[in-house]
């Protein structure tokens, strides 16, 4: 099925998915007229090739992000250091449970690609389960460990033919979406399918 998403503030640069891939690329009215039988998804904000953390070891293998039922107990935000690390080796089992939660927070960050060197299979599991590109770590880390690093990396452009993997922040332009950072995310595609929606 063909699904045609556009961004209220970029609506220059629709994309036309077909499957796990870009059919089109182009102004939104052109690309209605085209396929006017496609499904239409309409975001707030702009559409971009979606980010690249660069923390992924640091995120999934060295976070230890608690399960909501767990709230009472550890709270909701991620875990790190020795806590973390105590928590992992009293129930090694956690290390697949928390990585996947770690990637849906990716994912509500726009991130359609991590880096840095994954060592266990649970967070290589989440990973490719979740259709995230591994790719590798820029040379100079400046910001702290973060879902919305600093600076915010942005994938190179969309391609015709190329997988559909992008996200769409609720700003109004890069600049807004620089200085507010990746917690704007409403929704990240990957692989044609929408993986994150913000409700």
């Amino acid at each position: 099925m063909l699904t045609l998403h556009v961004a209220e503030a970029t609506p220059e640069t629709a994309v036309l998915v077909d499957g796990a891939s870009l059919a089109a690329l182009g102004p939104y009215e052109e690309l209605a007229a085209v396929e006017p039988r496609a499904r239409v998804r309409r975001w707030p904000g702009i559409l971009t090739p979606g980010l690249l953390n660069p923390y992924g070891p640091e995120i999934l293998e060295h976070t230890y992000h608690p399960d909501p039922r767990e709230a009472a107990e550890f709270g909701t935000q991620p875990i790190t250091g020795e806590r973390a690390r105590a928590l992992f080796r009293a129930d090694p089992s956690r290390l697949g449970a928390s990585a996947r939660r770690g990637v849906q927070r990716l994912l509500a960050h726009g991130t359609v690609a991590v880096a840095g060197e994954l060592r266990g299979r649970a967070a290589l599991d989440a990973v490719r389960r979740a259709g995230l590109v591994l790719a590798a770590r820029p040379a100079a880390l400046r910001g702290p460990v973060s879902f919305s690093p600093v600076p915010l990396v942005l994938l190179p452009g969309l391609r015709v033919g190329g997988p559909a993997r992008f996200a769409v922040f609720d700003v109004p332009d890069r600049a807004e979406l620089v200085r507010r950072g990746a917690s704007t995310c409403v929704a990240t595609v990957i692989g044609g399918r929408l993986v994150h929606r913000r409700a």
